[in-house]
């Protein structure tokens, strides 16, 4: 399960040690622990990063096929939390140490900045192959974050990026060895983390409206 600790200003969210993947379980605990990043009273940023092989693989595909009565729900839930990270009132940066596939890798979009592992991972929209159209709302996050022709090239293709080639597309935007994701994902936002909040979330907003606007209002 995802726990949090600091490095001063920087609050390091740690996904879990497996394949992360969205549980009802584990998104209450990563809403619970951005309210604690919110709540802090001082400078504050905030970095995600997984353990092991994976930073996420995204839906919870198991859960979803036994219980498909409550997938309207947990569709609504995941693109809630898409809307939280991407107007967090706080600097983001997701630390893509391994695999980031489907929903997972639309986390990391999420975020304002992306550093990824340079030498094993996969950054990989799979939708194409795995027939799970994207939703709307899923569907703007991406684009309001990539150039049209990143976008076509990543979404209507499944292809699976390496740290190199999806920092060229656009998809992250820096690479480090595995012993450094982490510690250049904090530095790129350390000296971010005094930022007014208010003001930071109001620019957020302004500059995502439409994308929040498509997760908030869409169910499927």
């Amino acid at each position: 399960m995802p726990t949090l600790h600091r490095q001063e200003s920087v609050f390091v969210l740690e996904l879990g040690d497996d394949e992360n993947r969205f549980s009802v379980e584990w998104l209450k605990s990563v809403h619970s622990i951005l309210d604690t990043v919110c709540e802090h009273d001082g400078p504050a940023a905030l970095v995600t990063v997984g353990r092991g092989k994976f930073y996420s693989n995204g839906l919870d595909l198991e859960w979803l096929l036994a219980n498909g009565d409550q997938a309207e729900r947990y569709v609504t839930d995941v693109h809630e939390l898409f809307a939280r990270v991407l107007t967090l009132p706080v600097p983001t940066v997701a630390a893509v140490n391994g695999h980031a596939f489907g929903a997972g890798a639309m986390l990391a979009m999420a975020h304002d900045f992306r550093v990824m592992r340079a030498d094993r991972g996969f950054f990989c929209f799979p939708e194409a192959d795995i027939n799970i159209p994207f939703t709307p709302g899923m569907a703007a996050l991406i684009q309001s974050k990539l150039t049209p022709a990143a976008a076509v090239a990543s979404m209507t293709t499944g292809r699976r990026f390496g740290g190199h080639e999806a920092a060229e597309i656009g998809l992250v935007d820096a690479v480090a060895e595995e012993d450094e994701v982490l510690s250049s994902a904090c530095e790129r936002v350390r000296a971010l983390a005094g930022k007014d909040r208010g003001t930071l979330a109001a620019i957020k907003s302004t500059m995502f409206a439409s994308a929040v606007e498509a997760l908030r209002s869409t169910k499927s």
